[in-house]
C-alpha cells in the first residue's frame, strides 16, 4: 500500500478554499446590492478560490482512481 499522508491535508485546505471563496462571492453580492464596490482582494477570493478547489478536488479524485487500479 502508498502512503496516502497527504490526501486528508489537501482536502482539507480543497474545502477550506471551497467555503472561502463561496463567503467572499455571497460577500460581493451583498455590496453590490448595497450598491458599493467590494475591495479587490474580496473579488479576487471569490474569483479564484472557486476554481483552485475544484482543482484540488480533481486532484484527489484522480489521485484516488489511480490508487485504485493498482490495488
Amino acid at each position: 500500500m502508498t502512503s496516502t499522508g497527504y490526501r486528508r491535508p489537501l482536502m482539507i485546505v480543497a474545502a477550506a478554499v471551497a467555503v472561502l471563496s463561496l463567503a467572499a462571492v455571497a460577500a460581493v453580492m451583498a455590496i453590490a446590492f448595497g450598491g458599493g464596490a467590494a475591495p479587490v482582494w474580496v473579488t479576487s477570493t471569490a474569483l479564484y478560490g472557486l476554481p483552485l478547489a475544484f482543482t484540488l478536488m480533481i486532484v484527489l479524485l484522480l489521485d484516488d482512481v489511480r490508487r485504485r487500479r493498482r490495488q
